[in-house]
């Protein structure tokens, strides 16, 4: 009897440790996986394990392999912030990659219900100067992670601005207002619906190799609930673009997108930052003659006069887009075809 009741107090001494070291083992997981991001999990107040149990997250091209322990695992770096949201930098620990994952708040979001058929929209749309949605992650608080693919060349408005010659070479001007204008074409007319990019400017145009612009943030606006869509169009005004009466109406239509495509062409023609007066017009303060004698002509071959008459025209089209008419703007199918024209 003295025998079998050692043999029990072993075998229940053994049963305890092993689920000791079981417990033990599981929260050093745990606190090992929620220290390598800290600060993703402080901006979105989200726990990992949770999201990894109740989260549900969309894959749609080039993100097939992506999953939710990749994501949310991820040592990540904030390289942006808004209003509305954060974007980091991600490394993707398991396939060694970098990808974009943007943060939106729930409080600056439509309902899931509401957004569901336009994340399904904006993951389908592939065109080579369009960055595409590669991945939606919806957490179980309502908190939304967009997944695109990361740019090491940066974007557009830091191209102009960092005083590298590229930015004042005729063919480099010409290759990034088409590419532009091409992947503005394909949302304005190569879908069953337009969509409106909304939210148009040379920050949130990336560049590829040999300057090729992808457009970024097409349709964000479309996630977001009025009052965050208003505080966008706010910020984008202090940066120098959209028109005083479309921000007070809270209004993102083509006509818009086509202002902003005319402010960041005045941005390849001068070199400068968009102003951010209300009153101010991008056509009043373009001063032609300083740019033709002092910039972009100085890398034009001087016994070719051919590029002055193409930067002239390449004007003429950003004076219309910025009209302060939006009916006497030219829509992007008569833009891409002028553009077209300077290049033949």
């Amino acid at each position: 009897m003295e025998r079998r009741h050692k043999i029990m107090l072993i075998v229940v001494l053994s049963s305890s440790f092993t689920l000791f070291i079981t417990l033990a083992l599981i929260y050093l997981c745990r606190r090992k996986r929620c220290s390598k991001d800290e600060s993703w999990d402080k901006e979105s107040n989200i726990e990992v394990d949770d999201m990894e149990m109740k989260g549900d997250l969309l894959r749609f091209e080039g993100g097939e392999d992506l999953n939710c322990f990749d994501i949310l695992d991820a040592p990540g770096e904030v390289i942006g912030k808004s209003s509305y949201g954060t974007l980091y930098r991600a490394n993707l620990v398991r396939n060694d990659s970098v990808v974009v994952l943007r943060f939106l708040r729930p409080t600056c979001t439509e309902k899931v219900q509401d957004v569901m058929h336009v994340v399904q929209l904006l993951g389908s749309i592939r065109h080579p100067n369009l960055v595409p949605l590669c991945g939606f992650y919806l957490g179980p608080r309502g908190e939304k992670l967009l997944v695109h693919p990361f740019y090491r060349r940066g974007n557009l408005a830091q191209f102009i601005r960092d005083g590298n010659g590229e930015s004042l070479k005729w063919s480099v001007i010409y290759r990034i207002s088409i590419g532009i204008a091409g992947g503005l074409h394909y949302l304005h007319t190569g879908l069953q619906n337009p969509i409106i990019h909304g939210n148009l400017k040379s920050k949130n145009i990336l560049l590829g190799r040999n300057q090729q612009p992808i457009v970024s943030d097409f349709g964000l606006h479309l996630l977001l609930n009025p009052s965050a869509t208003q505080e966008m169009l706010e910020d984008a005004a202090l940066e120098g673009y959209n028109q005083p009466k479309s921000i007070k109406t809270n209004a993102t239509n083509l006509e818009t997108d086509i202002f902003n495509f005319g402010v960041i062409l005045f941005e390849l023609l001068t070199g400068k930052e968009p102003t951010s007066n209300e009153k101010a017009n991008p056509v009043r303060d373009f001063n032609c003659n300083a740019i033709l004698d002092h910039r972009i002509l100085g890398f034009c071959n001087p016994e070719n006069r051919v590029d002055e008459e193409h930067i002239l025209k390449l004007t003429e089209i950003a004076i219309a887009c910025c009209s302060s008419s939006p009916s006497l703007r030219p829509n992007i199918k008569q833009i891409c075809k002028k553009l077209r024209e300077i290049g033949s």
